[in-house]
């Protein structure tokens, strides 16, 4: 008898559904998050789970990660592409889990991709660096407007990251004023030198990889950009055309088209944000640095609005990087736009 197990994750509970192939409920109970509990309840059925589907809800590692090192095979739901059920007037967490069993028993499971363990924590960990650099940019902002408002000096973003605690009292004559000035000082200081140990600590991995030099041998793309994309992207082999990637990548259009006319838009976030504003980024600095990309993109502003024509380059970018990636080869500016 093959068995088929939903889990409907929360944050601090999980509904566990389990079915067979006639669609008739096995077991169905709500355990709290506790891998050990969970592996308890499901250790009698264990021969017989043929597969094990998990919401990709914000919290999933402990639980995929877990159930995948005890030897159950599983899989990642990706909630955006499922569709909402229909023709029932009432749903819970239970119908949830089971909803998810049987999508994964009739084979129509959309299946999201379960990154590596081991490079996706270095990942966030990159992921955590923009955070981190936000931060620190408030920071940047909120001194440099204090400086203004006290002495009507606009200083640069360059002076400021500069600034030193004793230089301060050229510009705040108030002790009140001058410890919140020395405050934000320290901040930007103290972001700045954790901003710099995780792109230490990023760059030892990611420099080994053979995929990083082919990614920074494209203009505009740099140390941190390289590093994000490579992490980003993941192994380019889970992405069967280059039209996949550029859509996870946000380089598509969403608009549908009928007859000639608009219709409406799909989902323009649908996608990895993070691989979006990296190649929006390197699109930005190769119009600027590169001749090629330069006059490439000057045409497009002729034709286009100017975020139309630099998302025109970034979506250039991301094809020659699939290609790149798949074949083994650097960066052609002429393949990519001559």
């Amino acid at each position: 008898m093959q068995l088929y197990c939903g889990i409907d994750l929360h944050s601090n509970n999980s509904m566990i559904s389990l079915i067979d192939d006639n669609d008739r409920l096995i077991s169905e109970k709500r355990l709290d998050n506790n891998l050990d509990d969970i592996h308890h309840h499901l250790m009698p059925y264990q021969d017989d789970i043929s597969g094990i589907v998990v919401e990709s809800t914000y919290n999933w590692y402990w639980l995929v990660d877990g159930l995948m090192e005890k030897g159950y095979p599983v899989h990642l739901a990706n909630t955006l592409a499922i569709q909402q059920y229909s023709g029932i007037k009432y749903t819970n967490d239970a119908t949830d889990a089971r909803f998810l069993a049987h999508l994964l028993r009739l084979n129509i499971l959309p299946t999201g991709y379960i990154y590596p363990k081991a490079m996706r924590h270095v990942r966030d960990l990159l992921r955590r660096r923009l955070l981190l650099v936000q931060q620190r940019t408030a920071q940047m902002l909120s001194l440099q407007s204090m400086i203004a408002r006290h002495t009507g000096k606009r200083l640069t973003a360059q002076i400021i990251k500069h600034l030193q605690a004793d230089a301060l009292t050229d510009y705040f004559a108030q002790a009140a004023s001058l410890f919140a000035g020395r405050h934000a000082q320290q901040l930007l200081q103290h972001l700045t030198t954790q901003i710099e140990e995780i792109e230490e600590f990023v760059l030892d991995r990611c420099k080994q990889d053979k995929h990083y030099a082919q990614l920074t041998s494209v203009p505009g793309i740099g140390k941190i950009l390289g590093m994000t994309i490579l992490l980003e992207t993941g192994p380019i082999e889970r992405f069967p055309a280059v039209g996949h990637y550029s859509s996870y990548a946000r380089c598509v259009p969403t608009n549908k088209i009928s007859n000639g006319k608009t219709k409406g838009h799909g989902n323009a976030k649908n996608g990895n944000r993070y691989l979006a504003l990296a190649f929006i980024e390197a699109a930005h600095y190769a119009s600027i640095w590169d001749d090629t990309i330069k006059r490439y993109y000057q045409r497009k502003c002729k034709k286009v609005p100017l975020m139309v024509a630099k998302k025109t380059v970034a979506n250039k970018l991301t094809r020659a990087c699939y290609h790149m990636l798949k074949d083994g080869t650097l960066f052609d500016v002429k393949r990519a736009f001559g």
